[in-house]
């Protein structure tokens, strides 16, 4: 059975894809829904009217907004706004990212489809937060004395990072210790600098 795709593109068979587009959005209605007035709870309208807003799942949001006239504006989440990403340019390491969101990459490069003044920056944020934690995460998984409770700090990409750099770091390991201390030539590298040695010899 073929293996299934974590990528982080709109892919069916992803379930990293599928929890990520799970993410519910604040929306704000832009023209007149017929019949879709009890969306709004607070509402008593058949319709639903621009002006209101609501929380809806990514998956759903995102169709809505992307058209020429969009159906429905989004507010990108606050953890995606200027002052969240000025403080991972401060200091991206400190910041524990599966609290901001489990999916935080992810969401993100979602977000730069949405006609949004902030997306563009966000993607250049995502670039250069992953750039800064790269090394921390690769050390975690290098160090065998830190504490495997750290990937539950992680986001979703980090996590994946470093359980991969954890298992390369075992494997490493036992291809060591399966080897003997001493290393010895190869007896057709022995041949061939026996011929080489006969060859000089008779010139």
């Amino acid at each position: 059975m073929a293996k299934l795709s974590y990528s982080y593109t709109p892919d069916y068979f992803s379930l990293t894809d599928i929890l990520c587009t799970e993410e519910r959005l604040s929306c704000k209605v832009e023209v007149t829904l017929p019949r879709l007035g009890f969306l709004d709870l607070s509402s008593e309208s058949e319709d639903l009217k621009p002006g209101t807003k609501l929380e809806l799942p990514l998956w759903l949001a995102q169709p809505l907004n992307i058209s020429r006239e969009p159906i429905v504006s989004i507010d990108i989440p606050k953890t995606y706004k200027e002052g969240y990403r000025e403080i991972l340019l401060a200091d991206a390491c400190t910041v524990v990212l599966n609290k901001w969101n489990p999916f935080y990459y992810e969401l993100g490069m979602y977000l730069k489809k949405f006609n949004n003044r902030d997306c563009e920056m966000i993607v250049d944020s995502l670039l250069l937060t992953f750039r800064s934690r790269f090394r921390l995460v690769m050390d975690w998984a290098q160090n065998p004395i830190s504490d495997p409770t750290l990937n539950n700090l992680l986001p979703r990409l980090e996590r994946e990072l470093f359980f991969a750099g954890r298992k390369a770091k075992q494997q490493l390991n036992e291809w060591l210790n399966k080897g003997s201390n001493v290393i010895e030539t190869s007896q057709s590298a022995v041949n061939l600098k026996k011929r080489k040695r006969t060859d000089y010899e008779l010139n």
